[in-house]
């Protein structure tokens, strides 16, 4: 019998049209477009309004696309998997509106929530359900709104996130492509450095948690990102490693975009020349689960990716949660 494997056949995606420029948030906190540039490198972020709107809409808009794209009718899709940590309501799932809106009725759905990792954890489960030859077609969707956990009174966090979402869909085949290995990894004594800090059963809403504005990103910067570029080069190289992958086989490295000093660090450990590492984030900011499928997204808009590439994909998130994922792309991009 044949191995299956499970292989990415298209990518939607969606951004608000609201761009939050760094010269408009120099008027809402004590900050200056140099300042951002050069310790993040986020130029501007996505952000979206309106009233009632949140990661379901976004997440519906890349899945429509999706499908338009693919030519794939909902009714096919038998599973949708949603990546998010800004889901519309604790409960029901993002992943089920998201499925009723795009008009998907014969699958199941159920939201991950691993932070900025979220859509490498997501798409490992999806491609396991494809591998065990039960399901043929699950639709990954991330989607974001990080705005409305952003405090813009807080000069440190709030350049750093937008909103967003894009979504795969993951078949099988029998061909040597799609994701051919993953390396997940959590250490939860890592989130004492990274979390929402309310909101939860642990601190439920009250006036008091309002009060001490702790239903906002909660960040230590430093512990970040040194931990982030360790783990996200440690495990790049580790997956690179065992496949036998150098830098003269890669195509692309797509790493999470949560900082521009992470990136370079990360790729410079790496040895991987900066023309290979997919760069968006002056464009869209930190948008948590949502920056690697939308990277694939605009690279496949923009015709950069083609069939047989051999892509790494490196994330690090709250948790902490981290990871990477070795793709083998399965078409040329139309």
């Amino acid at each position: 019998m044949e191995k299956i494997n499970a292989v990415i056949t298209g990518v939607g995606g969606y951004v608000p049209d609201y761009i939050l420029t760094n010269q408009e948030l120099s008027t809402m906190v004590d900050t200056t477009d140099e300042w951002i540039m050069t310790r993040i490198g986020i130029k501007e972020r996505r952000i979206l309004k309106g009233e009632g709107l949140g990661a379901s809409y976004m997440g519906t808009k890349a899945v429509k696309e999706l499908l338009q794209k693919t030519g794939v009718k909902p009714s096919e899709i038998e599973a949708v998997i949603c990546a998010t940590s800004t889901s519309d309501h604790v409960f029901p799932a993002t992943a089920a509106l998201i499925a009723e809106n795009s008009g998907i009725k014969n699958a199941f759905g159920y939201d991950v929530q691993a932070a900025c990792a979220g859509f490498l954890v997501a798409m490992y489960t999806a491609a396991n359900y494809i591998e065990s030859g039960r399901h043929k077609k699950v639709i990954v969707v991330a989607a974001e709104k990080m705005s409305a956990m952003v405090d813009y009174t807080d000069r440190a966090t709030c350049p750093l996130f937008g909103d967003g979402a894009a979504a795969v869909l993951v078949e099988s085949t029998t061909e040597n492509l799609g994701m051919l290995d993953a390396l997940l990894h959590t250490d939860g004594s890592g989130a004492c450095h990274l979390q929402l800090p309310a909101g939860g059963s642990v601190f439920p809403a009250s006036h008091e948690t309002v009060d001490k504005r702790m239903h906002y990103i909660y960040q230590e910067g430093q512990a970040v990102f040194k931990n982030a570029v360790r783990d996200m080069s440690d495990v790049s190289e580790e997956i690179m490693k065992r496949n036998n992958l150098t830098e003269n086989d890669l195509a692309w490295f797509i790493p999470h975009q949560a900082n521009l000093r992470i990136i370079d660090a990360v790729a410079n450990r790496m040895n991987v020349s900066k023309d290979k590492v997919k760069i968006n984030i002056e464009k869209y900011g930190n948008t948590s689960a949502c920056t690697l499928p939308i990277c694939l997204w605009e690279m496949d808009n923009d015709k950069q990716l083609k069939k047989g590439d051999n892509l790494i994909l490196s994330t690090f998130g709250a948790g902490f949660t981290w990871g990477a994922m070795y793709l083998k792309w399965g078409y040329d991009s139309k």
